[in-house]
Parts: structure tokens; C-alpha cells; sequence
């Protein structure tokens, strides 16, 4: 969690503004201040440092902003303040957009590279907003940094770590099967695409919360390196590979954000933790594998790992019929043909979920858009020999199709299931969201979750 946020009523006063207002909140200022602004200020400056002009400290700071409503306004204020403790002026949901967007501006990950602190903090005075903010801005680190982890220090013993921590911290469950156990205990598939690494596969079990509450579950791709597997990926499609358990990082600070605001719901984390390596022993193309749901799978190919891993925690998830299953992947590169890198695609068995949750996206500025589970498209992932294969046939419709898959391991008239295809990585910096790992669809996820739930 960032250290930048402080809860106190003491802190250098932020005014927020758009250019058609700046002259009037100048106006209600004395002279003195509307004569250095109109003195000082530079073509295009739009953060101003405006000084006690009897001692010299700085007294306020004016940031000149596109629009008040933009949830990023404030996502590079942090870089360009002094040393110091500022606290935003307005009314509450105002303060809460800047701060959250503030926050997340301050993001660095220096776990390797020293880097200078950013010594502007940001203090929020009243109990529940710093609460929210607090909760909300660890959530997103905690993905952030997971994902911008490398590989050598986030295999699936390393998110294990990060399991324990959190059930400790709030007092939840943690179980895991690890290598052959995955055998002994039915999850054949995360055992199949894992087995050739020296980092022994693991599923990763997580509950908490009141047993008798309505039951949440997220389930997560940890797949913490993909190299393609005998379908060996080229050097540049496996050069940010570290960030294929993006979906397990997403249900990780997700959860975060759910234990942290004490939702009354019985929650479950599931992330089945696998390296898709090379080996004497890797799965193969041709090979077919029978699924813990019992659904038989012949691998087109081995590069279509996360579904494989996936399909066997659905099936566990889907057992305890949750009142709403969510999950979270790094899955087709054909998502991000179709919406780009920015835009999260998911899917949905229930209407009503997903327009409210496309509303909570749109309210929040994080946004998410919905693909359809056009069915007619199952075809293209037949089989000669088993149920079902792991790919399409084709590369159209890549998407849709390893939805469809992961369609069939779930039971749409028991339980609402969501299923979001994202990138979990920034590829260009954007005001509070620097290049690098990023959690996309949480806030408006977690937002729809509070919601219903609370």
C-alpha cells in the first residue's frame, strides 16, 4: 500500500478548476494572489504554486483541469508537487475521484531499480472516504505489483506467499494441492500443464467470511510463465509472459478490496498456479485429457494453456453452486485484437449483471465492454476423438470461442458466471496508470459488489 496516503485534517490546500473558472475562483482570492497567477503563470502551466507572499511557503495550489468529473485528473499531480502533505478542497466525491486518481499516479515499482520517492502526501480527513481510497488504491497495487513481479519471483510458491499473507491479514482459509496431490485430488488438467516445470503446479484455495452468507466466488488464471509449451511462442510474443497470471493478480486485489470493506458475503479465491515450461514430460499436441468435470479435451494446442488450467477450478468452483462466479484472465491476445489493450472484454450468462456492471464501469471511468457467448460458434472447437478441443479451429473469433469453452464447465442456470478477458498490462503511460501491470474492470467489479452485496 502506498505510504503517500495519510489520514489528518492538516495539508496544503488543492483547489481544482477548469480554465472557464479559474478567473472566478480568482476573483474570490485577494488581489494578491490574482496579480502573481496573472504574472506568473506560463503558456499551458496548469499546476500553480501560489506562495504566502509575506513569509514565502506555499500557501494553496491551483490544478487547472480538463473536467471535474474526469476520474483522472489528478494522475500526475504527484510527480510535479514538492515535498509536502496537500489535501484536495470540494466536496466528497470529488475528493474521492482526485485521490484515488493521485494515488495511483504515485505508483512506482522499484522492487529492483532505485528510483526518488515521491514526497507529496495526500491527507484525507474524514474516516470512511480515507478508508475507501486506502482500500481501493492497495487493491490495485497489490495487482500492479504482482504482475510487474518477473517470473524467477512469482511462480506459484510465490503466490502462495501472497495467499498466506491475506489470510492472515484478514482472517481467512488458505488450503492448497500442490505437484502429484493435483492427481490424488482430481484437478488432472492444472497437473498436465504444470508438470514440466521445476516449479511444482499448485491449486490455490482461499475462503472467508461468514459460512451462511450468499457465496461469492473468483477463480483466476496463474499461469506465472507461458512460454507456449512444446507450441513454443516466438521471443517477441513471450517476452511479458510474466504477466500471464494477470487473472490471478486481479482476484488477488479484488479480494483485497472485498475482505478490507468486511462484505458480507462467503468469499472464495481459487487461482490454479501453473509455469508452462518445456520438457521431456510437457503435454503434447494430440494429446487428450480427462477433465475433473469428466469432459474429455484434446490439445489442438499447447498455448491454449489457461483454459486448461481454468476448466479445472471452474469445475471445483461450480460445485459448491456459488451465487455468483466470477473469473479473471490473461486469455486470448484475440481480445485484445478486438478491443485493444485499454478495454476489457468479459462475458456473461446474466443480463442484469452485466449491464450493471458495463454502468458501474462508465460511472467510474473503467469502463469494460461485453462480447457475446454466440453459441453457434462451439462448432469450431470440436473434436474427432473427445468431447471437446482446447482451440478453435480457427482464429476468428478466438475469444468467444475459449469463452465458450470455459462455458462448459460452469452451470449458467444455477449460477450467474463472468468470465473477463483482460490484459492486466499498460503498454503506453496514461495519467494515474503508468506503463507496466495494471488491474482494469476491479473498481467497476468491486463497485457492482458492494452494491449488491452490501
Amino acid at each position: 500500500m502506498s505510504t503517500l496516503l495519510v489520514h489528518s485534517q492538516e495539508g496544503t490546500p488543492i483547489h481544482l478548476t477548469t480554465e472557464p473558472q479559474l478567473d472566478g475562483w480568482l476573483s474570490e482570492n485577494a488581489q494578491t494572489t490574482k496579480s502573481f497567477v496573472l504574472a506568473t503563470r506560463q503558456e499551458g502551466q496548469n499546476v500553480l504554486l501560489i506562495p504566502d507572499l509575506t513569509s514565502g511557503a506555499l500557501s494553496s495550489v491551483v490544478c487547472v483541469v480538463d473536467s471535474l468529473d474526469d476520474q483522472w485528473l489528478a494522475g500526475d499531480l504527484a510527480k510535479q508537487l514538492p515535498q509536502g502533505v496537500y489535501q484536495f478542497i470540494g466536496d466528497e466525491a470529488l475528493i474521492e475521484r482526485a485521490a484515488t486518481s493521485y494515488i495511483l499516479g504515485a505508483y512506482k515499482y522499484s522492487a529492483y531499480k532505485k528510483t526518488a520517492p515521491i514526497q507529496a502526501k495526500l491527507a484525507i480527513s474524514a474516516p470512511k472516504l480515507y478508508k475507501k481510497v486506502s482500500d481501493i488504491t492497495a487493491g490495485i497495487y497489490l495487482v500492479r505489483d504482482l504482475v510487474n513481479t518477473p517470473a524467477a519471483d512469482m511462480m506459484p510458491q510465490h503466490l502462495a506467499e501472497t495467499f498466506i499473507e491475506l489470510s492472515e491479514q484478514f482472517g481467512g482459509e488458505f488450503k492448497q494441492f500442490i505437484g502429484d496431490e493435483l492427481l490424488e485430488h482430481n484437478y488432472p488438467t492444472i497437473h498436465m500443464v504444470g508438470r514440466a516445470s521445476d516449479n511444482k503446479p499448485r491449486l490455490l484455495d482461499l475462503t472467508w467470511g461468514d459460512e451462511n452468507a450468499p457465496k461469492l466466488t473468483l477463480v483466476g488464471k496463474g499461469v506465472c510463465f507461458d512460454s507456449g509449451g512444446l507450441d513454443l511462442k516466438p521471443a517477441a510474443g513471450m517476452r511479458n509472459m510474466k504477466k500471464d497470471m494477470g487473472g490471478a493478480a486481479h482476484v488477488l486485489g479484488l479480494a483485497h478490496m472485498i475482505m478490507a470493506a468486511n462484505l458480507p458475503v462467503r468469499l472464495r479465491v481459487l487461482v490454479p498456479a501453473v509455469e508452462n515450461a518445456v520438457s521431456k514430460n510437457a503435454f503434447r499436441p494430440g494429446d487428450v485429457i480427462v477433465t475433473r468435470k469428466g469432459i474429455t479435451v484434446e490439445i489442438d494446442n499447447t498455448d491454449a494453456e489457461g483454459r486448461l488450467v481454468l476448466c479445472d477450478a471452474l469445475a471445483e468452483a461450480q460445485a459448491e453452486q456459488p451465487d455468483l462466479l466470477i473469473d479473471f484472465a490473461t486469455l486470448t491476445g484475440a481480445c485484445r485484437i478486438a478491443l485493444g489493450t485499454e478495454l476489457p472484454g468479459f462475458y456473461s450468462t446474466d443480463q442484469q449483471i452485466a449491464s450493471d456492471i458495463i454502468a458501474e464501469g462508465l460511472e467510474l471511468n473503467d469502463p469494460v465492454w461485453q462480447l457475446p457467448l454466440f453459441d453457434q460458434y462451439k462448432a469450431l472447437f470440436k473434436s474427432d476423438i473427445a468431447d471437446i478441443a482446447n482451440c478453435g479451429s480457427t482464429p476468428f473469433g478466438g475469444s468467444i470461442t475459449a469463452a465458450l469453452y470455459l462455458k462448459e464447465f460452469v452451470e449458467p442456470e444455477t449460477t450467474p458466471w463472468l468470465h473477463f478477458d483482460v490484459m492486466a498490462w499498460n503498454v503506453r503511460h496514461l495519467p494515474g496508470r503508468p506503463v507496466g501491470g495494471e488491474g482494469l474492470g476491479l473498481r467497476a467489479t468491486f463497485s457492482y459488489l458492494q452494491k449488491r452485496f452490501g
